[in-house]
């Protein structure tokens, strides 16, 4: 019997190499027939699809429409409170996309934006249990760390092992987020009673039903703006460049 994550995984990829095969027919189908197809490849193809993706996004955007106040409800947030443009992502641990956007994309928005003042981004969970089983547990450990002040630290942790604790479950599960608050200095006996009594169960509730109320069906997804100009979606791990478009329009208002 092939496991609820195997089988997943299998659907991605499929679903990952017919979006592929619809933008790029031509070469898909040459490298098909005559090398094998490279990780480089894959890779590089995705980018450009989720930059084709993002585009149509964006060319859906209707400029003289009102202004969409989205909330950072009281979820952590990186950079300058008083930054003029915020970036709000409804993001799953589990979720192989939002893994991309945390690899490739928001180091160059960080270096670019947020270090230097211009944007602050917040971090809501939507963890999306039907697919990804560990998903809620990993929001509630790194919902834990934030209180003793580690959620960043602990959030980057999660993403760079997430080929670790995704195997795993049960209470080797949360053992596995104890040695990682072992790594980061936390105190142990709060973290580990704090994720046992899922005290931030209902926070992550919260982000679940503010991100549906928003339209938000998949992860990652992304809303850039301010309460003045509004927000604009974009969604799925889309390349820097596309947050580059939004963000460099928003701050010439």
């Amino acid at each position: 019997m092939i496991k609820k994550s195997t089988f997943t995984s299998l659907i991605v990829v499929l679903v990952i190499v017919i979006a592929i095969s619809s933008f790029f027919a031509g070469s898909y189908i040459t490298n098909l027939t005559s090398d094998k197809i490279t990780k480089s490849d894959l890779d590089t193809a995705i980018s450009k699809l989720e930059s084709k993706i993002g585009n149509t996004a964006k060319s859906n955007v209707q400029p003289n429409t009102p202004p969409v106040k989205i909330s950072i409800d009281d979820d952590p947030m990186k950079g300058d409170p008083n930054a003029p443009i915020t970036i709000i992502e409804f993001s799953d641990y589990e979720c192989p996309f939002c893994q991309r956007f945390y690899v490739n994309t928001l180091p160059l928005i960080e270096e670019n934006y947020i270090n230097t003042g211009k944007v602050n981004f917040v971090y809501r969970d939507f963890p999306i249990q039907s697919i990804h089983d560990n998903a809620l547990p990993a929001s509630l450990a790194t919902e834990c760390a934030d209180d003793q002040g580690k959620f960043w630290e602990y959030h980057n942790m999660i993403f760079d092992k997430k080929s670790t604790w995704e195997k795993i479950d049960g209470a080797n599960l949360l053992q596995e987020f104890e040695q990682y608050a072992v790594v980061l200095g936390l105190n142990i006996e709060e973290f580990n009673a704090c994720l046992e009594s899922g005290k931030y169960l209902d926070e992550i509730k919260k982000d679940l039903q503010d991100g549906r109320d928003y339209g938000v069906t998949g992860t990652p997804a992304f809303f850039i703006g301010n309460d003045e100009l509004g927000y604009v979606e974009l969604k799925g791990a889309q390349p820097f460049e596309s947050f580059q478009k939004v963000i460099d329009g928003m701050l010439r208002h």
